[in-house]
């Protein structure tokens, strides 16, 4: 997304509650005379939280207007941003109004700084791959996944029990207390808070992670990105809710059956520099466990920051 003139209507998509009005404004400042007209555009649910220079539509006319998107909220502001975009991948540039992100790249501070170079094109597209997910007669409310799909009990009695089938061969069956479908993106969130692996963003894969398994499959299971995966709720299961990327999406009673498949380029985020964001990923999953000893910590710190404390503790020795 540049701020050129065949990009000519730049989209905003707001977290539901928190205040955003400062990058708001600092978005209309950087497109006001740029010789050409560049047109902002919200949803009409969004109007009484926006000024009146910024145009909204009809909701579901949104997707289809917008040339590029500016996420303003956090990590679940994007991945609202990428299942809208789904069926029409546009650039994606994510600002962190919240507080652990991995999708979101910059913050509010940087935000006109960023926008001067998307203005000239300086940066890079990260493709992201997604779930398509489908259930048979079941009307789901969300249809894709950036993250996980979970099959998890609708209620706190009995268990999850699902029959697993890859490609319509039919491999074993879960009993535990969800079932989690993963991307690569999602592997670092409910996935790996079950035990299930962290997959690398470039491979493409799905991961399938049962969470306290009771019995049947116990391990997860990664698969290609061309296998078809269909959970089957068995007679014994409870009933099941279905969730996408944490959004209820819908419920499931034994003899139901929902599918999933890895949907290759589903999703386009701005990148503007990708070493800088693979190295604060880093420090984020050293957070959540993944082991790093400090001298692989001290590699993350920028080298101005590591200059500016070797002075200061040179001069405290003085």
């Amino acid at each position: 997304m540049s701020l050129e003139p065949k990009v000519g209507t730049v989209g905003l998509v707001l977290h539901p509650t928190k205040p955003v009005a400062g990058s708001v404004e600092t978005i209309l400042t950087a497109v006001k005379g740029k010789g050409h007209p560049v047109r902002v555009l919200a949803r009409a649910s969004d109007r009484d939280r926006l000024p009146d220079a910024v145009e909204t539509v009809p909701d579901d006319r949104f997707a289809d207007e917008v040339d590029g998107i500016v996420a303003l909220g956090g990590d679940g502001t994007m991945l609202g941003a990428m299942r809208l975009m789904a069926d029409r991948p546009v650039p994606i540039l994510g600002v962190n109004h919240g507080n652990l992100g991995f999708l979101a790249e910059i913050s509010p501070p940087e935000l006109p700084a960023a926008l001067a170079r998307l203005a000239t094109g300086e940066f890079t597209i990260e493709r992201h791959a997604g779930l398509d997910v489908r259930a048979g007669g079941a009307a789901l409310v969300t249809r894709f996944g950036f993250n996980d799909l979970v099959l998890a009990r609708a209620s706190r009695t009995g268990a999850v029990s699902v029959d697993l089938s890859v490609n319509d061969v039919r491999y074993g069956y879960y009993r535990a207390d969800a079932v989690v479908v993963a991307t690569p993106t999602g592997s670092t969130a409910y996935n790996y808070a079950a035990g299930g692996p962290v997959l690398s963003p470039s491979s493409d894969t799905v991961v399938v992670t049962p969470v306290a398994p009771m019995s049947g499959i116990s391990r997860a299971v990664v698969l290609g990105a061309g296998d078809r995966v269909t959970l089957t709720v068995a007679p014994d299961s409870s009933p099941l809710a279905v969730d996408v990327d944490g959004t209820p999406s819908g419920t499931l009673t034994p003899g139901d059956a929902i599918t999933a498949t890895l949907r290759r380029d589903a999703a386009q985020i701005v990148r503007l520099s990708a070493t800088d964001h693979a190295s604060r990923s880093r420090i984020k999953l050293s957070l959540l466990d993944l082991p790093l000893r400090p001298d692989q910590l001290l590699e993350l710190i920028p080298p101005e920051l590591r200059d500016r404390a070797d002075a200061l503790t040179r001069r405290a020795g003085d």
